[in-house]
């Protein structure tokens, strides 16, 4: 699904990459970590991937489809779900969706009743008709969530989907994500909740500093390096990475 060959990124206020020559290759249907402290280069790989800006040297495919010149086809295909709240204030959850859902070229009944379907899975119908400023955090996040995946994405990225928000919300939201993947759906995502991580993620790779330090499975790198979990291996080869 997606391709990353040798993959920096300098910014013109930086004499330094935030991203230094990585590559990583993540098959479809897999749920992708990509975990790492602020600034270790997550941000900025996540931003290339989802075609914000090029990267300085070398290339990303996404489906066999290069984000420097063939950047229209492959937003067809992707949902971006970012960190920050992308909703309207004064909108009600409805019309938000709506006019998200015709940005990615749904209409009509179709799009009134993927709107309602995903409204009534993330228990949210009651208060569609309610201004989002009117919402506590969990359900924006539904709603900003709603919003990257109402026109079924074969690839998905999310950005910290689930931060600041209470557990139940977060327990909800990642529940839906697994039943999207299952339903064909690969997903890229970053976060800050390496438990968390450790049991959403099918794969994952952690940046410091630009780098890719290492790449696997989480339940196969845990093993191999010895560590009780995840976040522990995180601290493990991050520290080694700055002795």
């Amino acid at each position: 699904m997606i391709n990353i060959e040798n993959v920096s990124k300098v910014y013109k206020t930086s004499t330094e990459a935030a991203v230094k020559n990585i590559s990583l290759h993540i098959p479809k249907g897999e749920i992708f970590g990509l975990l790492g402290t602020n600034g270790a280069g997550k941000t900025t790989t996540f931003s290339m991937l989802c075609g914000l800006f090029p990267p300085t040297s070398g290339n990303i495919f996404i489906k066999n489809m290069s984000v420097r010149n063939q950047i229209k086809d492959i937003k067809k295909i992707i949902g971006v779900v970012p960190q920050n709240i992308a909703l309207y204030p004064t909108l009600t959850a409805k019309e938000n969706l709506s006019f998200f859902g015709k940005m990615y070229g749904l209409t009509g009944s179709n799009l009134k009743k993927r709107i309602n379907n995903h409204l009534n899975i993330f228990g949210l119908t009651k208060f569609a008709d309610k201004k989002i400023k009117t919402y506590s955090g969990g359900m924006k996040r539904r709603i900003n969530l709603i919003a990257g995946i109402l026109h079924k994405p074969l690839l998905l990225f999310l950005d910290e989907p689930a931060v600041g928000i209470d557990a139940h919300s977060r327990q909800e939201i990642m529940e839906q994500l697994i039943e999207i993947n299952k339903n064909g759906t690969t997903i890229v995502y970053t976060s800050h909740y390496l438990e968390e991580a450790e049991k959403f993620c099918t794969e994952i790779a952690i940046i410091d500093e630009g780098n890719i330090l290492i790449k696997g499975k989480p339940n196969n790198l845990i093993k191999e390096h010895k560590t009780q979990n995840l976040e522990k291996l995180f601290f493990e080869v991050t520290k080694k990475n700055t002795d």
